[in-house]
């Protein structure tokens, strides 16, 4: 008999890091590395790969634009600049003016500090998703990929699977629903695994490959 469990170790020892590490932002319930998830969350929201939006955000962060004060005092070509470094090209000049417009809505409502917003929402995830909305360039499916990633540190908003989460479960035969998949891991991973499934959904990560190694096992 096959072992979900089993299939969900397998995909996390293959994928053992969230869109958020990955950029190298170091999650934590703060306000720096909070913002540059909203920052990573703008670049993912667009119509471009995965690879090139982490590119992006890397090099964004490289040139010290961690926090919305010092994204807001950069000029919009030296945003335009830095996100050209990470080949976002095709949307780079929207996406400055959003990174500046974003920060500014970061600071004058949140005072440069997200979990003031995790507050207001007070557990309520629906209500969330529409704070986040807010900002420039970030729809529905970019809350879903901000609150996907920040569940890691806010533990109220877990199990949270996306659309795209539950799609990549599908694909591997694991239970469609958060609180199937949530049963698999422990809470500190279920993060991981989310972001995991997204990579097999967008096929980044073989769902044939999983399985044959946890059948392997």
């Amino acid at each position: 008999m096959r072992d979900d469990r089993n299939v969900a170790r397998v995909l996390l020892d293959r994928q053992d890091r969230t869109y958020a590490e990955e950029a190298g932002i170091r999650l934590a319930d703060r306000p720096g590395p909070l913002y540059q998830l909203l920052v990573l969350t703008t670049l993912l929201s667009t119509r471009i790969r995965a690879g090139v939006a982490l590119a992006a955000a890397r090099e964004l962060f490289a040139a010290g634009y961690r926090t919305p004060q010092a994204m807001e005092a950069a000029s919009w070509q030296d945003r335009v600049d830095a996100l050209g470094r990470g080949h976002y090209r095709r949307y780079d000049e929207r996406t400055a003016t959003m990174l500046g417009t974003g920060a500014r809505l970061c600071l004058d409502r949140w005072h440069g500090d997200l979990r003031r917003m995790h507050r207001e929402a007070d557990g309520d995830r629906p209500v969330l998703r529409r704070l986040l909305t807010e900002f420039p360039g970030i729809g529905p499916t970019g809350a879903d990929i901000f609150l996907r990633e920040a569940q890691t540190v806010w533990p109220d908003v877990r199990p949270y699977a996306d659309r795209r989460t539950l799609a990549g479960a599908k694909q591997l035969g694991l239970p469609a629903n958060p609180g199937g998949l949530a049963g698999l891991v422990g809470d500190a991973d279920f993060g991981r695994l989310a972001s995991a499934l997204v990579r097999v959904a967008l096929g980044e990560e073989s769902a044939g490959e999983v399985s044959r190694s946890a059948a392997a096992r």
